[in-house]
C-alpha cells in the first residue's frame, strides 16, 4: 500500500473530513534531513500493516510548506520535521516527532 500524497490545502480539508470515518495519518518528510529520512525508512517498512490501521498521508514540506502552515493552523500543533500526526474526528489526537517516531508507537495507539 503506497503512500497518499498530500500536495494542497484542499487534500488536508480532505483528510480533515475523511477522519471522521478512520483514522489518518500524516508523515511531515524533510527531504534534506538525515532524521527525517531514518523516521521515514522505519515508517516504510511497517507501511502495510499502518495502512491496515490508518490511512497514510505523505507531505514533503519543502514543495509544500504552506499545507504544512496549515497543517499546524488547522490543528493546533507546532510545526515540526520529521512530524507524524494522527487525525481523528477532524482533531489531532496523537503526534510523534523526531527520533520518537516509531511504527509499533503508532500501531500501538489507541
Amino acid at each position: 500500500m503506497p503512500w497518499k500524497n498530500l500536495e494542497s490545502e484542499k487534500g488536508l480539508d480532505a483528510i480533515i473530513a475523511a477522519s471522521v470515518m478512520r483514522p489518518q495519518l500524516i508523515f511531515k518528510h524533510s527531504t534534506r534531513c538525515s532524521i527525517s529520512f531514518g523516521a521515514k525508512n522505519r515508517l516504510d517498512d511497517k507501511l502495510e500493516k499502518l495502512a491496515e490501521k490508518f490511512d497514510v498521508h505523505y507531505l514533503d514540506l519543502l514543495r509544500y510548506r504552506e499545507v504544512s502552515d496549515k497543517i499546524a493552523s488547522q490543528l493546533g500543533l507546532e510545526h515540526e520535521s520529521p512530524q507524524v500526526i494522527i487525525v481523528e474526528e477532524g482533531a489531532a489526537v496523537f503526534h510523534l516527532n523526531h527520533h520518537t517516531i516509531s511504527p509499533d508507537k503508532l500501531l500501538g495507539y489507541n
